[in-house]
């Protein structure tokens, strides 16, 4: 289970406090991802930390009321925020103990860059669940693909980011 310590000075920093860090900032400091109700799901711990996002359907998010349908940009917001997330896990992992101070550093210039959503079908259900996966690592960008499914495990849209890492 994570926890939620603050990364200060006086915090020893290794792979485990900057994964909890990271996912406690996208998670507690990022007003939009609140404001949706967006939920991080993780699964492991440190090197074998793995996240999810999960959002259960409101009548606030509704992009077509006549079909009762996710918004798109509530789906795009998801694919980018997972995307983002798991490219900034991914290089924490990847990075040894002794550089992730230089890591930390960057963390603030950290962003997405482009981002390319195709939608597969009108976003219906209960429960949604965006996962994404590095498909190529550099030293400066990271390109993920992204994937939003409902409950019953209709593919509802997937997209490509490719994000800065500082």
């Amino acid at each position: 289970m994570p926890t939620d310590k603050k990364i200060t000075a006086n915090t020893e920093l290794d792979h485990r406090a900057m994964i909890d860090h990271v996912i406690a900032l996208f998670r507690d400091n990022m007003p939009f991802n609140k404001l949706l109700g967006l939920e991080f799901v993780t699964q492991g711990t440190g090197l074998d930390t793995q996240i999810s996002l999960h959002l259960n359907w409101q009548p606030t998010l509704t992009g077509n009321p006549m079909q009762k349908i996710l918004h798109g940009g509530v789906t795009a917001t998801m694919l980018d925020t997972i995307g983002g997330l798991v490219s900034i896990i991914e290089t924490i992992k990847q990075t040894s103990v002794e550089h992730l101070v230089d890591l930390q550093v960057k963390l603030p210039t950290m962003g997405t860059v482009d981002m390319r959503v195709d939608y597969l079908r009108p976003g219906r259900g209960e429960h949604f669940i965006a996962t994404a996966v590095i498909i190529r690592k550099g030293s400066k960008l990271v390109v993920c693909r992204m994937e939003l499914h409902n409950e019953k495990g209709d593919h509802i849209a997937f997209g490509t980011g490719t994000y800065m890492l500082g």
